[in-house]
């Protein structure tokens, strides 16, 4: 019994010290190889209970914070927020570069492209997307089955590819946004944006206060693996390199595109080809439906912003931002150069399936 109870309490013993070991070893710490996040406030504190806290309310009491400041606050009166002078922790750097370049393109006045992956959850497949020459990927969300994990694992299989990871939003909404914020993404786009107050709610989910009321979240996007080193640190420079493009696609929001426009923080606005045709009842080359195109280029022009398009307008006066085809398209334009003269030369069986249809 004392040697059975021994072999136990060893093998116990060096049950224990092995998952110590894996618990240390690289990929077993969280995404990134970055310890996970913990609430423990002592979990890499050597001195345990001997915080301070000067400015602490004293238990049990009412301090009178709501109407009181603290000594040497800068904010001396009640709260509130829309008066309140806000601190400077998270500045950028004095002279800070930009490292985002698509932001870099768009301030230059050069042409953007984006690539669509639009129906593929399939992490080789954004990779090959990604390299294939486009400036930023524009990752569907508005008309696509997927969730965020797969979009999430997308972008982790190669977060530094030469196109940066965007994303078509299905709407102007905190939980959508954040979503793609958290995970990595540096281009937002927000569809059917009809009236300022949506303009703005796209602007506010996007940027960080004070510019906008983003929550600091623990995504992937402030891993090293992402944007966790770059210079000047992610929290302190992201507001400065995300690109927000709004697009206007109904009659609606062409009335209020310039206010549109105008909204700080927002980078372009996007002349929807497809849907100022569907909520107007005019196709592209109609009177009507011109009209509403320039009414959007107009509102660009007007705030000194950028205007977005379809690729097929790459060469229409003042346009320098274009949604590409989607994945499938490409591959389809990929394979007929590639052939030539020898696509769709398969032969035809008299008999089978894939004999000629009578």
């Amino acid at each position: 019994m004392n040697r059975r109870f021994i072999l136990l309490v060893l093998s116990a013993a060096l049950g224990l010290g092995v998952l110590q070991v894996q618990s240390q070893q690289p990929g077993n710490s969280g995404r990134g190889g970055q310890a996970p996040p913990t609430t423990d406030a002592y979990a890499n504190n050597p001195d345990a209970g001997t915080i301070k806290f000067p400015l602490a309310a004293a238990a049990g009491k009412d301090s009178g914070a709501i109407t009181n400041a603290a000594p040497g606050a800068v904010n001396q009166s009640i709260i509130d927020e829309k008066t309140w002078k806000y601190g400077h922790a998270f500045d950028r750097p004095p002279n800070a570069k930009i490292w985002n370049p698509v932001k870099l393109k768009l301030m230059r006045g050069e042409k953007v492209t984006g690539g669509t992956v639009s129906s593929s959850s399939d992490p080789s497949t954004y990779c090959a997307m990604a390299n294939a020459g486009y400036d930023f990927i524009w990752m569907e969300m508005q008309h696509s089955p997927r969730d965020w994990e797969n979009v999430a694992k997308m972008w982790q299989a190669c977060p530094h590819a030469k196109a940066v990871p965007g994303v078509r939003v299905a709407y102007a909404d905190e939980r959508e946004i954040q979503h793609a914020m958290d995970e990595g993404a540096l281009v937002i786009v927000v569809p059917t944006v009809r009236t300022v107050e949506e303009g703005k709610a796209g602007r506010d989910w996007t940027y960080f206060p004070p510019l906008g009321k983003r929550s600091l979240g623990a995504g992937q996007a402030y891993s090293t693996d992402f944007w966790g080193n770059v210079p000047g640190g992610y929290r302190n420079t992201i507001n400065d390199n995300v690109v927000l493009i709004e697009m206007i696609e109904t009659v609606g929001g062409a009335a209020q595109a310039r206010e549109i426009a105008a909204i700080p923080g927002v980078d372009a606005v996007f002349a929807a080809s497809s849907d100022l045709g569907n909520f107007s009842g005019y196709k592209q080359g109609d009177p009507d439906y011109e009209r509403l195109i320039n009414v959007v280029h107009d509102a660009a022009l007007a705030a000194g912003k950028r205007l977005c398009g379809p690729f097929a307008w790459r060469d229409r006066p003042d346009f320098t931002c274009f949604q590409a085809g989607t994945e499938t398209a490409a591959i389809a334009r990929g394979v007929a150069a590639e052939l030539g003269d020898l696509k769709d030369t398969q032969g035809k069986p008299e008999v089978g399936p894939y004999a000629p249809k009578k």
